[in-house]
């Protein structure tokens, strides 16, 4: 089984440690690298184009939603799951307009990131639960 490949596109260390060690005991998926700005999140992906970035939105020299933008003008295989703490409907329709492949609420059920993961590689649009993104907001 070949591995779906994945960049961790997160300016919180403790964050990217943690997503990694979840993604770690997935037999079908492996993190090939980890980036901690946007910047570094475009160079990475046109360097080893990932199967999929994980991107956050809220980072230093180029926030995610351009970093998405960027990549998916460079780049034809790689998709974008966006991972962010922002629950309102606009990040979200920027997201998608930009490319992004799904848009993830960090408030979700870590369970839900490897299936989330799963369909943007698949080409599935994944955009997190209305229910959730209501309770983040309250």
């Amino acid at each position: 089984m070949i591995p779906i490949t994945i960049l961790l596109a997160e300016d919180h260390r403790i964050i990217r440690e943690g997503l990694r060690e979840l993604l770690r005991i997935e037999e079908d998926i492996q993190v090939i690298a980890e980036a901690e700005n946007g910047r570094q999140a475009v160079s990475l992906t046109e360097q080893l184009h990932p199967d999929v970035v994980i991107m956050d939105i809220s980072m230093p020299l180029i926030n995610g939603i351009e970093a998405t933008r960027q990549i998916m003008l460079t780049t034809v295989k790689t998709k974008v799951l966006v991972f962010s703490s922002h629950c309102d409907d606009v990040y979200i329709e920027q997201a998608r307009a930009f490319g992004a492949s799904g848009y993830l609420v960090k408030q979700t059920d870590m369970l839900m990131l490897p299936s989330a993961i799963r369909g943007a590689h698949r080409g599935t649009a994944f955009i997190c639960p209305s229910k959730i993104t209501q309770a983040a907001r309250s």
